[in-house]
């Protein structure tokens, strides 16, 4: 089983319990507080988390692919990183490929990724829009309360889930706020 970070409840059938370890692939160029964290949340639900940084603008991806294969990774974790977003196409043909089972962030799973559970982007930037208008009319930042994005999303993409050979269950499906065909 292939549990959604941060959502046991919600599994993708990958043959059985054989989800051991799994890699997570951030940015060279950004802090480690998301890389720990995930390192963290995996350890946590009992798996082997496998770091692997990239750098850009031309990251050697293939060799990290290689790496990964080699590592016996049973699932791929892609950061929301700014050299990931932006490689987000070659990143799911080369795990698609490699019959990986990859979790993208919601504003990339289309590029490929299996599945996706995460903060909406665009809600976070209308939040942004919000404050910004706020502090041009006047409001002084210290004043403004701290907001946090609590609505989620899931996506599941069946395309590459027939691609890679894997079953999503029609409890993850039924969930889903949006099925990619």
């Amino acid at each position: 089983m292939l549990p959604v970070f941060g959502r046991s409840d919600l599994p993708v059938n990958r043959g059985g319990p054989n989800l051991k370890r799994v890699a997570i692939l951030g940015d060279q160029g950004v802090s480690e507080a998301l890389m720990n964290a995930s390192e963290e949340q995996a350890k946590a639900m009992g798996l082997q988390p496998l770091r692997h940084r990239i750098a850009g603008p031309n990251p050697e991806l293939e060799g990290t692919f290689a790496m990964i294969k080699t590592e016996h990774a049973d699932a791929l974790l892609v950061l929301e990183e700014p050299v990931l977003g932006v490689h987000a196409a070659e990143i799911a043909t080369l795990a698609t490929k490699d019959s990986l089972p990859t979790m993208f962030p919601p504003s990339r799973v289309a590029a490929g990724g299996l599945i996706s559970y995460g903060t909406i982007q665009v809600e976070a930037i209308r939040r942004m829009a919000v404050y910004v208008d706020r502090v041009l009319k006047g409001a002084k930042p210290g004043d403004l309360p701290v907001e946090t994005v609590t609505r989620y999303e899931l996506i599941a993409n069946l395309k590459t889930a027939q691609q890679i050979g894997i079953t999503i269950p029609p409890a993850v499906l039924k969930r889903a706020d949006r099925v990619i065909q």
